[in-house]
């Protein structure tokens, strides 16, 4: 087992946010939507018995209200959108990038957790 010092944490994070193996980067990290797999295929990580808890979803959090507060508040200043598609799509598009983001955050956290 490599030193945690020495594994390379620039590689692992690209290699997260792909959802590949952080260690290999050859085998897809997850078997489902959000649950990695036991072990990976290619190096033959152990992922069971790493958790990256509520953090991918915080991230996501934290990434969209920076990303859609000024959006909606641009949006508002230069057009004159009826309240009732604000309130549907706003909501919809929070979802939907929420949707996007959480693999890629979930991939990023483990090759943290792994790399250090």
């Amino acid at each position: 087992m490599q030193d945690s010092f020495t594994r390379p944490l620039w590689p692992a994070l690209r290699r997260g946010l792909g959802g590949k193996c952080p260690r290999c980067g050859h085998t897809a990290l997850f078997a489902r939507f959000l649950k990695p797999v036991a072990s990976c295929a290619g190096c033959g990580e152990q992922w069971a018995d790493r958790h990256a808890d509520d953090f991918p979803a915080y991230l996501v959090i934290l990434l969209l209200g920076h990303l859609l507060v000024p959006l909606v508040v641009e949006a508002n200043l230069l057009w004159s959108i009826p309240t009732a598609i604000q309130m549907v799509g706003w909501p919809l598009l929070a979802g939907a990038l929420a949707l996007a983001m959480i693999q890629p955050a979930k991939g990023f956290v483990l090759a943290l957790l792994w790399a250090r």
